[in-house]
């Protein structure tokens, strides 16, 4: 029987063939046309090899996931090196990864079908996906890390951003205006909202308001 080792380099070639030759064919005729016979076809391998590297489809978006999680951390982190404007610096964290989804329509219509269901590894609030999704809310984290802030502002403003962010993943799926036109000005109309609030945030006399708003975040399990 053919081994196939996920640990050298041919491995490595291996599945990130199989894993571009089965989002091509996401994109192109969606995920639930698509068969794990046609995906080995495409990436032309053995139908054995393609499950071993990817025993579902579903496992394929998990990659998805984690990739885009990476290439939107590198995006982001040569302006947050640079970059001291808080404006430019939150503009990167939310508008990267609608960026980076946009040719993947097809494929957002996957990443909230679960939401609904938290038990399921894909639901992008489920148990499955929480590494991915604590690596997305610490690049707001980031984001605001040349801002003073509030002690508990600094904890909630990066939750409330990254669900701002999956709002507009949303949005994105269904928007078919050329660009995502109405999903990038809500982005930019919801960003400068957001600095205009961020600066009545900040006063003392709201500190009981974010105390109240901690505590509750705290209870939903939000925040740690």
């Amino acid at each position: 029987m053919v081994k196939f080792d996920p640990a050298t380099t041919k491995g490595t070639e291996t599945r990130q063939q199989i894993f571009e030759a089965a989002l091509e064919l996401f994109r192109e005729q969606g995920f639930d046309a698509t068969t794990m016979q046609q995906v080995a076809e495409r990436a032309e391998v053995a139908k054995g090899a393609a499950y071993y590297y990817f025993p579902s489809k579903e496992s394929i978006i998990q990659a998805y996931y984690e990739r885009v999680q990476a290439r939107q951390e590198e995006m982001c982190a040569p302006v947050f090196a640079e970059k001291k404007d808080l404006k430019t610096r939150l503009t990167i964290a939310l508008v990267s990864k609608l960026d980076l989804a946009a040719e993947d329509r097809p494929v957002l219509g996957v990443v909230f079908r679960y939401t609904g269901e938290p038990d399921h590894p894909l639901s992008c609030l489920g148990e499955g996906t929480r590494a991915i999704r604590e690596r997305s809310i610490t690049v707001f984290t980031e984001a605001l890390k040349a801002e003073k802030l509030p002690a508990d502002l600094a904890m909630l403003l990066p939750v409330v951003l990254w669900a701002l962010q999956m709002g507009l993943l949303v949005m994105l799926f269904y928007d078919t205006t050329a660009g995502q036109k109405k999903t990038r000005i809500l982005a930019a109309g919801a960003l400068e909202l957001t600095l205009q609030l961020l600066k009545l945030a900040k006063l003392p006399v709201l500190k009981p308001v974010r105390t109240k708003v901690v505590g509750l975040m705290r209870g939903a399990e939000l925040i740690g």
